[in-house]
């Protein structure tokens, strides 16, 4: 079963929509939303959380309409929001005395175990935590009421590389068992190059592909070429493509095959940003 699933979900606002988006989240993976700021991202996930309503299309949560089972299923799910959404009045010991009223779940032993796991003061005020105190706060009282699934808008962002690896190390920590499922929002590629199963890329509100990750760097490859050479590529084997000062780069569909084809040529290995950026900035051929 997956934790969510996307079918051809349709959302129209006065200067934007999302278009037929579809993807899932397989129990047990991490996915990695990506995109430009405004490309849709955001309004997916409260989409998915029921926060908008959506003009058509469906959207199951483990399995059932995200509608009729709304509130059996936010009691599964962890949600990491990029901003802490705690009153900063409150220290932690009392955001625990808020969540245990919405939560059924509420383990207030689990929280106060990852408050000491996270280093946190217990009677430090929200509003004196730096921003990595304030995620980390955010994320043990989404563990806290034992979810299956995480839903993180933005959670690393702004964070300095320290503070996010330890996010990312309570992240894989929480995948483990083999039961959980995150969706990671993040223009921070690097990290889902670390820690993502698959990436669902959205672009305008549509979603232009969701694949496994490791198919994508593993497979793909930038091409550095001529435009002579560049005009030999077969129909389909160049995704992508642009100019710089040197020459031609392609994003080319299977980087070994690219090599047998131009033995003398440069192709590089591909990271999550530079996909993204092919298919924002490059041109089709």
């Amino acid at each position: 079963m997956n934790a969510i699933e996307l079918c051809d979900v349709n959302k129209s606002y006065d200067s934007f929509s999302l278009n037929h988006v579809s993807f899932s989240v397989p129990k047990g993976c991490v996915v990695g939303l990506i995109g430009e700021n405004g490309a849709g991202k955001s309004t997916t996930l409260k989409a998915i959380l029921n926060l908008i309503r959506i003009d058509s299309g469906s959207i199951l949560l483990f399995g059932k309409d995200h509608r009729q089972q709304e509130v059996a299923a936010r009691e599964n799910i962890g949600v990491v929001f990029e901003e802490c959404e705690f009153p900063p009045y409150l220290n932690a010991s009392e955001v625990s005395g808020v969540m245990k009223n919405i939560y059924r779940s509420w383990d207030n032993a689990a929280f106060s175990s990852y408050l000491k796991q996270f280093d946190l003061p217990v009677k430090k005020r929200v509003k004196e935590y730096s921003r990595g105190m304030k995620m980390k706060l955010s994320i043990a009282a989404a563990l806290a009421h034992h979810p299956s699934l995480l839903i993180l808008d933005e959670a690393t962002s702004g964070l300095d590389p320290i503070v996010r690896e330890e996010i990312l190390d309570i992240l894989r920590e929480f995948i483990q068992t083999g039961e959980n499922s995150i969706l990671l929002s993040s223009h921070i590629t690097t990290d889902l190059d670390k820690i993502a199963d698959y990436i669902t890329f959205i672009h305008d509100g549509r979603i232009m592909f969701h694949q496994p990750k490791d198919d994508l760097t593993d497979r793909l490859g930038i091409l550095r070429c001529s435009r002579e050479d560049l005009a030999k590529l077969a129909p389909g084997e160049c995704i992508r493509c642009r100019q710089n000062a040197f020459g031609m780069e392609a994003l080319v569909r299977d980087r070994a095959a690219a090599r047998r084809k131009f033995p003398a040529a440069v192709i590089d290995p591909v990271t999550i940003e530079d996909i993204m950026l092919f298919y924002i900035r490059g041109e089709q051929i």
